[in-house]
């Protein structure tokens, strides 16, 4: 399927793999609508994406917190005036705080910036373009759920209580959602990537350097790019072809209890930092 002229929707696009996606389907010629907390991170992103796609797209960018609803209704209904309806929406915005504090050493403001953005912040937007973004309506279109590895196994490492937990709620609710929209013709996919060396890894850690380098220690992880390209392989099948779920992980990550830390040593390769 092409995806030139199609009306695609990121979230936690400002940055990391969000901001890569965006790159990757501006070659594709797709109209980009994208959504962040961050306004002058959209704006930097916006001024690359007209230089790869030398103007020939249309793109729409609104400063959007995921937790609040009504921000997140507005804002679609507003791009649904200007663009037209939405065709596909990648559910991309989430975060990890707090790492190696256990569950009972977390502060709950984290907890719940976590839940309120994982969680409610997918089933928000998804809401909104089922409705107001006329997807239902029209019966037709592509919702794929960036989740992760993390939430099919528990971590080795602590810290991870809440941020496993909000992902097994993103698949369960992926799942669910596909069940629920049979009789359309609205695609339900979840792409899983596993360790990826963006400042996802760097946060959840707190800019810890020496947590974060030992996380990564041994192995060269993925970079946003190739999250980016499965992203683009999953939306670009034919519409009697679904690849309902996806884990991109690098090669060294086995499962998340065993990673190969020789790659690097084996492979040639210098410690990636």
């Amino acid at each position: 399927m092409s995806l030139k002229g199609q009306n695609v929707l990121i979230t936690g696009a400002s940055m990391g793999i969000g901001a890569a996606i965006a790159r990757r389907l501006a070659r594709e010629q797709a109209n980009l609508i994208l959504f962040a907390r961050s306004s002058d991170k959209l704006n930097v992103l916006t001024e690359e994406l007209r230089d790869i796609s030398s103007d020939s797209i249309t793109i729409y960018v609104s400063t959007v917190d995921v937790r609040e609803h009504s921000q997140l209704s507005q804002a679609v209904a507003n791009v649904v005036q200007e663009a037209g309806h939405i065709d596909i929406l990648i559910n991309n915005a989430g975060l990890a705080l707090g790492a190696p504090a256990p569950f009972p050493d977390l502060k709950i403001e984290d907890i719940i910036t976590m839940t309120s953005t994982n969680i409610n912040g997918m089933m928000f937007t998804t809401y909104a373009v089922l409705n107001e973004g006329k997807m239902k309506e029209r019966g037709k279109g592509t919702i794929l759920n960036v989740t992760s590895t993390t939430a099919l196994e528990v971590p080795p490492f602590p810290g991870e209580a809440v941020y496993h937990s909000s992902k097994a709620a993103q698949e369960a609710f992926t799942n669910v959602l596909r069940s629920e929209l049979v009789g359309t013709n609205i695609k339900v996919l979840a792409l899983r990537p596993g360790v990826v060396a963006t400042n996802f890894h760097e946060l959840r850690v707190g800019y810890d350097k020496a947590k974060y380098e030992s996380f990564i220690q041994g192995y060269e992880p993925l970079v946003a790019d190739d999250v980016a390209e499965a992203a683009v392989f999953m939306l670009c099948t034919k519409e009697r072809v679904s690849v309902k779920a996806l884990d991109v992980v690098p090669s060294a990550q086995r499962t998340l209890q065993v990673f190969d830390r020789e790659w690097n040593e084996r492979n040639g390769k210098e410690q990636s930092t």
